[in-house]
């Protein structure tokens, strides 16, 4: 039986749109967009940052409605200094989600302001509506705590005896023979004479983004509006950039004095790169999906 021209091209053209759409309504490109994001994360992971912006180009295409792929791309490349990119990929994330495109603006502004930052062993003068919150290292054997968290710990007595009527949280879990950061963290400042009921423990945090997105909802529910972060100079920005983009305003940046000239100068690319990285995490975007 012979088929004409017109059902031949009819047939090659139903063929052609079932491989490019998969099933009837459903789109081919759903699996497929989920492992470009899921690329993207861990080329950025891995350092291959321009492989990862390559992957969500990639995806957008595919669906221009991302919106974790678009605030994605605007990070990233304010990282590689592409702003045609930033520029394009905010104005598509503010056309399709208003509300993230508002928090991946302060993602942006919230790792500047790290970067900008420099570590500083004085204590800030703030009021009663300003959270102190030390972050924690992790413990040697028998819950003993390190000597880099001492002078953490000591940088938040000092803030401590500055700002009296201040509430203190105590940030770290990752326990060591049954004793957390937070809780060893607690028993120092008590006996260095800070009042039990004035220090906050938050021992559930196993990294810098979760002390920041928990101690957060601990200031929040202390009625505290803003804080002072305190942790190692090398620490600090990274730290900034994470409780910023948590929610917290950070009003001051407070150090122990370890290794503090070789932190002044402005971090390298590379350290900068865990800026970013942390923001994201803290920001939860999906790390994969």
């Amino acid at each position: 039986m012979r088929i004409s021209r017109h059902w031949k091209t009819l047939v090659a053209s139903t063929f052609a749109a079932v491989s490019l759409t998969g099933l009837v309504g459903v789109p081919a490109h759903a699996a497929d967009t989920d492992a470009l994001y899921n690329s993207a994360q861990r080329n950025f992971g891995n350092g291959n940052d321009d492989a990862g912006r390559a992957d969500l180009r990639a995806l957008i295409g595919a669906d221009p409605a991302d919106a974790e792929a678009l605030s994605l791309q605007a990070i990233w490349s304010q990282y590689a200094n592409d702003l045609p990119a930033l520029a394009d990929s905010m104005d598509r994330l503010n056309a399709v989600d208003p509300g993230m495109a508002a928090g991946t603006t302060n993602v942006l502004n919230a790792i500047n302001a790290a970067v900008g930052t420099l570590p500083n062993p004085l204590p800030a003068l703030v009021g009663p509506q300003t959270g102190i919150v030390v972050l924690g290292y992790g413990l040697l054997p028998g819950g003993v705590l390190r000597p880099e968290l001492v002078n953490r710990l000591a940088a938040a007595w000092l803030q401590a005896i500055v700002s009296p009527l201040s509430p203190v949280i105590v940030t770290g879990g990752a326990p060591v023979d049954g004793i957390t950061e937070a809780d060893a963290m607690f028993h120092w400042l008590v006996r260095q004479g800070l009042p039990p009921s004035r220090v906050f423990i938050e021992n559930r945090s196993g990294s810098t983004v979760q002390n920041a997105l928990f101690s957060t909802r601990m200031l929040r529910d202390l009625g505290a509006s803003s804080a002072v972060v305190v942790t190692s100079p090398n620490h600090i920005r990274r730290a900034v950039a994470d409780f910023i983009v948590a929610g917290t305003h950070v009003v001051g940046a407070t150090t122990s004095m370890d290794e503090l000239v070789s932190q002044l100068p402005p971090p390298s690319r590379a350290s900068q790169r865990y800026i970013y990285l942390d923001a994201t995490r803290t920001f939860q975007l999906s790390t994969a999906r």
